[in-house]
Formats: C-alpha cells, structure tokens, sequence
C-alpha cells in the first residue's frame, strides 16, 4: 500500500490502469422513508439537495450522464466513469422500472462501473439477480446506508432499519458476488466515542469491499437543523474528527476501499460544520496524522486479509 490507507483512487487504477472519475445521478426514485411506507419526515439529516449533483433538476438520466461526461472529459481529461446512482433509494421500484434506469449507461461507452446507493431494507433477490448480472461488462458496487451499528442511534435519527437488517441484505448481496459498500456517520448527536470504535471494530468482522465515511453536519431544512438551532446537537470539531477517523482505520481491514474519507455540502445548504468543505485539506491532515502516530490502515486489525 503505497498511502497510508486504501484510498478509492487507488482502487480503480489497480484495475483499470487510469483515472476513473465518478458521476452521481438522480434517477427520480423515492425513499420508503419520505413516502409514507415507514415515515413521511425522512432521516433527522436528510436533504439531498446539499450533495446531490442533479436533485431538483428536470435532466433525464442520459442527460445527466452526458453532461457529467463532457464535464470531466474536458476539466480532467478523464476517459472512463462509473454511473453512481445516488439520490435518496435507488433500488425503491420495480424490476421494470430499475432495468429501464440502470440499462441507460449502455448508451455510454465511457461508463465502466454502475454503483448503486440503497437502504438495507430495500434490496430482494430478484433485485440483486438483476444488479448482478451487470457485473459481465462492468464494475458493479451496492452502496448500503447502514450509519451506525447501534439500533438506539438508528432509532434516534429516524432510519427505520435496524442493524440486523443490514446484516440481512450483506449475507443476501455476498451470494451474488457484489461488491458491497457501508455508509457510516461519525458524531451522530448522542454518539459516544466508544460507539464509534464499537462500529469499527463491528464493520471490521463482516464480508465488505468498501466503507464511506460521513461527518455529521446540518443541512437546511431539515430536522436535525432544528435541533441545532436549539443549541440539541453538538458538532466534531476538526482536530476531533480527525483523531476519530485515525483510531477507525487503525481498526479496519487493510483492504478495505475507503471510498471517501471525509463528507462535503453544497454550501448553499450547509449550515454547519463549515470546515468539511475543506476536503483536500483534511484529507492532507488525515495522512498527516498517521504518519505522527506511525501507523496505518489495518495497524490494529485482528483478522485475515486475502
């Protein structure tokens, strides 16, 4: 490992020998917890209009994949995408309607991976039979909101899932061979350190390819922006995330792909913390600080690596 952890880039010149730039799409899905099926308020953080490229936008799909293209074909001089369908729950429709969707980047030569944002409790067989059976002509990742391994924290931000259902969905999508990828949220309101190290070391057990990490911070609109206004949610400063973010992946598997290490906002939406825009600067720090500790991803991992 020439970094010292597993970064996403790293990754994708290991198998494909160039930059791999990725594009995120709003392909006009729900979410079970927006729609009324297990709520109608949405997760207390929830605004996919402060990270989503295309949200609100009246863009097709080929529309979207087009212009991202032409974008980063001419900013970059990137050749090669992956299709990241990532606004609110992508695997929330019939088999129908998620062939339709995700048959689009057959249109597009250029795209070479198909990543798939979802809840754990939206996912069946007859869903990952689908997904899988793109894994012939590309890259194909699911990307599983999980947030934290603790039922109560899931409770209190309104995820309506459990744990176990994520476990549930893992086991189910390993049977297909697909890579699979965690969400995970770092500073939940009444999170204590020893949850967070709890989620490493829990996430380190388990079958998975990749790990996302998200600061907490608040969005417009939104519940948890309420609960800030009232001075309810205490916020990581930057030297503390960066402490937490080190003490997690000395835990982790070596092999395990960061595929971000640190959130951002469209400013027009973020109310706070302001310094997560700073990405390329905390991500500096991040490597900073584990060359002080002199150690590395995995430094502390238990388990095999294959």
């Amino acid at each position: 490992m020439k970094d010292k952890f597993y970064s996403f880039n790293q990754y994708l010149r290991s198998i494909f020998k160039e930059r791999v730039h990725r594009i995120s799409i709003d392909a006009g899905f729900s979410c079970p917890n927006r729609d009324g099926r297990l709520s109608d308020k949405g997760c207390t953080y929830c605004n996919n209009k402060g990270f989503g490229v295309f949200v609100g936008e009246d863009k097709s799909i080929e529309e979207q994949i087009k212009t991202s293209i032409e974008f980063y074909e001419k900013k970059l001089k990137v050749k090669k995408f992956i299709a990241y369908f990532q606004s609110f729950t992508n695997t929330y429709a019939g088999l129908e309607e998620l062939e339709k969707k995700y048959s689009i980047i057959k249109e597009f030569p250029q795209v070479v991976g198909l990543f798939i944002s979802t809840r754990p409790d939206c996912i069946d067989k007859e869903k990952l039979k689908l997904i899988s059976s793109y894994k012939k002509d590309y890259l194909v990742w699911i990307e599983y909101g999980l947030q934290t391994t603790h039922n109560h924290l899931l409770k209190e931000i309104n995820r309506n899932h459990t744990y176990e259902d994520f476990l549930s969905a893992l086991e189910l999508t390993k049977k297909f061979e697909i890579n699979v990828g965690v969400h995970i949220i770092l500073g939940l309101p009444s999170a204590t350190y020893e949850d967070m190290i709890e989620d490493a070391r829990k996430i380190s057990q388990l079958a998975l390819n990749g790990i996302k990490f998200h600061v907490l911070h608040i969005l417009r609109d939104t519940l948890l922006e309420k609960l800030y206004q009232k001075k309810k949610v205490n916020l990581f400063q930057e030297k503390d995330y960066i402490k937490i973010i080190c003490d997690f992946l000395e835990i982790v598997p070596p092999n395990l792909v960061v595929l971000r290490l640190v959130s951002s906002a469209h400013p027009s939406y973020l109310v706070a913390p302001m310094w997560i825009n700073k990405r390329n600067e905390i991500i500096e720090k991040i490597r900073k600080e584990l060359e002080n500790r002199n150690t590395y991803q995995g430094y502390f991992y238990e388990g095999s690596v294959n």
